[in-house]
């Protein structure tokens, strides 16, 4: 048996979240079975556990696109008994039961072992969120932005995603400006690198189709309005990374910055994320991020409070990253 927070369609339609205790035997299907230590809470985890986003599409769901953990049982030869792996994305907690759980089961080809240098915590401190920042930076790294180039926007800069991508652009030598709705957590974002913050208000103002160049790069977690202003606020060659719809999912934009100043516009996709570059990516968060910063950005919350943690998330009362404590069996 396993203690596991589970979503669930009542006869009348509504969602309902509730921890459960499971057998054994209904885990789903895969290769490997972990005994999970840690996992986090990332905005697609809030809107499943809430229900104000279509995520869950397999019903009932143990949500989670994240877990950190052990290795209980496997028939992989990639993998042994006693190994710790890290599982992010790859429709868990979407179509296949994730990491809001004392064990979960899925296929080999979605785990990574864990790097030196991070133990299961600091995994799940980083988590979706993290990987993603990371995604975003090797990005801007393989289109060529470096840091003599200019400044580099990170817009949601106080969320996760945000917080880890600035920490990692100014551990990379970037000029790092950092866009917040919440103007009073500056200290809190110079604490992990940025030059400046800027209020989120700039960029939800009436567009031109081009602003006046100011950025060399730009990770967007925000879509919507906020992105398109990024985009005209771009310098000649400049590169945006686009990871999130936190703002929404248009993009009233122009081609503008596209034609006029060879703009890019990089999606990135941390679900899907082929297993090489998954691996790469955590390699390199491994080799870059700095612990004590990390621990700075994060805090914990045991399973039973994610529902409400949840909440939060979505209503912006919290920031930087949510560590969720998995219990163990006695």
């Amino acid at each position: 048996m396993f203690e596991a927070l589970y979503i669930e369609k009542t006869a009348e339609g509504a969602q309902h979240v509730a921890l459960r205790t499971l057998p054994d035997e209904a885990l789903p299907q895969g290769d490997v079975t972990v005994r999970v230590l840690w996992s986090s809470l990332n905005y697609k985890d809030a809107l499943a556990i809430t229900g104000r986003g279509p995520v869950v599409r397999a019903w009932p769901m143990v949500p989670g696109v994240d877990a950190a953990g052990i290795v209980e049982q496997t028939t992989s030869p990639a993998f042994q008994v006693g190994q710790t792996v890290v599982l992010n994305g790859c429709g868990a907690g979407e179509l296949h039961w994730g990491g809001y759980a004392q064990r979960l089961r899925v296929p080999a080809d979605w785990l990574v072992s864990l790097p030196a240098g991070l133990d299961a915590f600091q995994a799940m401190a980083l988590g979706t969120a993290g990987f993603t920042a990371m995604l975003c930076v090797m990005a801007l790294e393989r289109e060529g932005v470096r840091p003599s180039d200019g400044p580099v926007l990170v817009t949601g800069a106080t969320g996760g995603v945000g917080s880890v991508a600035v920490m990692l652009l100014a551990r990379l030598g970037y000029e790092v400006v950092a866009v917040t709705g919440r103007l009073e957590e500056q200290p809190y974002l110079q604490s992990l690198g940025a030059h400046e913050a800027l209020p989120r208000a700039l960029f939800e103002a009436p567009l031109r189709p081009l602003e006046k160049a100011r950025w060399a790069g730009a990770v967007d977690v925000a879509g919507g309005h906020v992105l398109a202003a990024v985009c005209a606020g771009m310098r000649p060659q400049g590169v945006v990374t686009a990871c999130g719809l936190a703002g929404g999912m248009d993009f009233p934009a122009t081609v503008a910055p596209f034609i006029l100043r060879g703009v890019t516009l990089v999606g990135i996709d941390s679900v899907m994320c082929p297993r090489p570059l998954r691996q790469t990516a955590w390699q390199r968060l491994a080799e870059l991020v700095d612990l004590k910063r990390l621990a700075g950005l994060s805090r914990t919350v045991p399973l039973a409070a994610v529902p409400q943690a949840a909440e939060d998330l979505l209503e912006s009362r919290l920031k930087g990253r949510i560590v969720v404590e998995i219990p163990q069996p006695a």
